[in-house]
């Protein structure tokens, strides 16, 4: 009877030592080597696709109006409110605007024939510049806080890592909200977009039959002055070895 009693309190005190040493274990694990606490995966740490690189734009789509200047009046597939063709109407592309970047803000800027070169400038900071138009963006991860200040052709974005397969065949994409833009144009032959606009993008990567990646960035344009419901377009950039063919240019209001 008390060898049994003392073989029960030895198995009692067995389970308590191992359930002591896995929940040691576990917690050493949370912590990390050394009982230090994990650090926090950064933007570019836990990004699920690469988009750093040199791209270059790949036209299949609305050519009239990306190679070449839109005729006047040309406003096919954007549904302007009264106000906002009353604007693209009265556009004369051969009087000054006193802005030759109107065309290279962020809701236009990608439909600009030409180079992007994406690279993150620091952990949390991915950034963009395009060849056409010598234009830079800044995409925010985390809890950034956009500072107070004037409207900019680019204006302020945030950005977020979205996961999943459904998007493109990767395991993620990344979402961005643009605010606090300029009024600019969508199109060189007038069509305007108003400070009211906002922007949402979901950049994409897919690959092609021979293995290359293709970015593929859809783009949501909202102004709810000009504009009678969002214009969505999608754009499409092959990507590059290097930086061999990149060509930095000034902003042309013509071609």
């Amino acid at each position: 009877m008390v060898n049994r009693a003392l073989n029960a309190c030895s198995v009692v005190a067995f389970l308590g030592v191992l359930f002591l040493s896995q929940g040691g274990r576990a917690q050493g694990q949370a912590k990390g080597k050394g009982g230090a606490a994990p650090q926090a995966q950064t933007a570019k740490g836990s990004a699920p696709i690469d988009l750093t690189g040199y791209w270059v734009s790949v036209v299949t789509e609305d050519w009239r109006y990306r190679m070449v200047m839109p005729t006047k009046g040309d406003f096919q597939g954007i549904g302007m409110t009264p106000e906002g063709r009353k604007l693209a109407d009265a556009f004369d592309p051969a009087k000054p605007t006193g802005e030759a970047c109107a065309a290279y803000g962020a809701p236009a800027l990608l439909r600009i024939p030409g180079r992007l070169h994406l690279t993150w400038q620091d952990d949390s900071t991915l950034k963009m510049d395009s060849d056409a138009g010598k234009q830079t963006r800044l995409f925010h991860f985390g809890n950034w806080q956009a500072p107070a200040g004037p409207a900019t052709l680019q204006g302020n974005t945030t950005a977020s890592w979205e996961r999943g397969g459904g998007r493109g065949a990767t395991n993620g994409w990344m979402t961005a909200n643009t605010n606090n833009l300029k009024a600019g144009l969508l199109r060189k032959n007038g069509v305007p977009y108003s400070e009211a606009a906002t922007l949402t993008e979901h950049y994409d990567l897919i690959k092609l039959p021979n293995g290359d990646p293709l970015l593929v960035v859809t783009v949501i344009t909202t102004d709810p002055k000009y504009l009678r419901a969002p214009l969505i377009v999608t754009t499409h950039f092959r990507k590059e070895a290097n930086e061999a063919k990149w060509r930095p240019s000034e902003c042309s209001s013509t071609w």
